[in-house]
């Protein structure tokens, strides 16, 4: 699956991860309310957009009202950018362009910039891969969701790429904005400190070929940020900052997000709080410096965020899955082949597109906890009428094995009915509206193949090491 839109998400901030952070912090705001005299802020916004250039040297001044901005808009980030200094550890080491964009402006650009290389075609081959996994109904507008919910739930980025901070203007620079800005400003002293696009590896090439370190990367990123506005928050609010912050939340509505697919709902929320959790974890061990060695030493699997303790020892393992394209035929092509991550064997198992096959939360975690690396591929045709999908995993111990095996043929069983054999580690289905499907069994490995015909996957099966008929 294409994960482009999945790097995204370390540039933005989304109005639900607030509401995330919110909740998180409103009980420990409580407990310091009495004891904290807090100000209020200073001027609203203006619905004109404004840029202003912020330098290095600068770091310790306030912003000159020829900047651009509103200078007691400017005045109120300088001091956020400083508060987030003095938290973080980070210094900046080079200019910052802010820019302000209303709403509208703000829309465009993310589909100028976001989405301009994701093409159509693009975007049908990931409901391909999604829909032959369950999460998605056949036919799905992926392109057109991710449009509508990104243009939905953004509040502000730092673009990696352009170096540029964008905020949104809406009708006040209050706690919304504020508590924005200590979070995307984060961003920005993380990618002059450690190259998020090089150093860190994380852009669109990279990422395509290695969506799972890509996604524990972005935890890693997400979570800095989030606790770090938490600790903001705690520390720096204003008295008003937080009235805005609980009537955002009391009237805060995202229907787009709420009819987004049940997997697409967790997923996009994965980096914040899961990252949140990792970030944390290492705070409690060793404080921010234990955070800026992960930069050093990154995680790189979502199995190591779901499960601090793992990191940084336990690393996937690599698991081969020969080319079939040869085997598959001239008009055959391949369209996919990454790593699923125990993160979407989760999902794969809870969230699918159908009650019927949603498999039940906690035993899903459990299925998918024992994961030691896996590769998938996913051929078809040019008209992508017939399809081959081929899943190989392997587990940390034969019991881990036994519990996914399980798993499977219960999530089969859920999704596809009674199956034509179901005996010495092979289960299979002919005749489903997915087409034929075969799930087996080898020692501590376990693969799924998924094709239009049975001589498809027959074939596919006299290619794959251990698992031929």
């Amino acid at each position: 699956m294409n994960k482009k839109i999945g790097v995204t998400l370390l540039v933005l901030i989304i109005s639900s991860c607030v509401l995330l952070s919110a909740g998180v912090i409103i009980g420990a705001y409580l407990l310091l309310k009495a004891h904290k005299n807090y100000t209020d802020p200073l001027l609203t916004l203006r619905n004109t957009p404004a840029v202003a250039t912020v330098t290095a040297a600068q770091q310790t001044q306030a912003a000159a009202p020829s900047d651009g901005l509103p200078p007691k808009i400017a005045k109120q980030m300088d001091e956020i950018q400083q508060q987030v200094i003095a938290i973080r550890g980070l210094h900046m080491t080079t200019d910052l362009k802010r820019d302000l964009l209303t709403p509208e402006e703000l829309q465009d650009k993310v589909i100028n910039d976001f989405f301009a290389d994701y093409s159509d075609e693009d975007a049908l081959k990931d409901s391909k891969v999604l829909s032959t996994l369950g999460l998605l109904d056949e036919g799905f507008d992926l392109k057109q969701f991710y449009l509508d919910l990104y243009s939905e739930q953004i509040a502000g980025y730092y673009d990696s790429e352009t170096k540029d901070m964008y905020v949104i203007a809406g009708e006040g620079f209050g706690g919304m904005e504020r508590m924005t800005y200590a979070h995307e400003f984060n961003h920005v002293l993380q990618d002059q400190n450690y190259d998020l696009e090089n150093g860190m590896k994380l852009n669109d090439d990279y990422c395509k070929v290695d969506t799972e370190y890509c996604a524990a990367v972005s935890a890693l990123i997400e979570g800095d940020s989030v606790s770090t506005e938490n600790e903001w928050f705690l520390k720096h609010s204003t008295r008003q900052d937080q009235k805005d912050l609980f009537s955002f939340q009391e009237e805060y509505t995202s229907p787009v997000y709420d009819s987004a697919p049940a997997y697409m709902k967790e997923d996009f929320l994965f980096p914040y709080t899961f990252g949140l959790d990792f970030v944390q974890q290492l705070i409690n061990q060793g404080g921010w410096a234990a955070v800026d060695a992960a930069y050093a030493n990154p995680p790189v699997s979502t199995e190591q965020i779901l499960h601090p303790e793992k990191y940084p020892d336990d690393r996937p393992v690599p698991v081969e899955m020969p080319d079939l394209a040869g085997m598959l035929g001239d008009d055959w092509s391949e369209l996919d082949r990454n790593v699923m991550g125990e993160w979407y064997t989760y999902l794969v198992f809870a969230k699918g597109r159908s009650s019927q096959f949603s498999m039940d939360d906690e035993k899903s975690k459990t299925a998918a906890a024992g994961w030691g690396g896996d590769t998938y591929v996913y051929y078809a045709t040019a008209d992508l009428k017939e399809h081959l999908f081929a899943w190989r995993s392997t587990w940390d111990t034969s019991s881990d094995a036994g519990e996914y095996f399980d798993m499977s043929r219960d999530y089969g069983l859920a999704r596809w009915g009674i199956p034509v054999q179901n005996s010495n580690g092979v289960i299979s289905w002919n005749s489903t509206s997915d087409g034929i499907i075969t799930m087996r069994r080898s020692g501590p490995d376990v693969l799924w193949v998924i094709g239009s015909s049975k001589e498809v996957v027959e074939d596919a099966l006299t290619e794959i090491k251990d698992f031929g008929k």
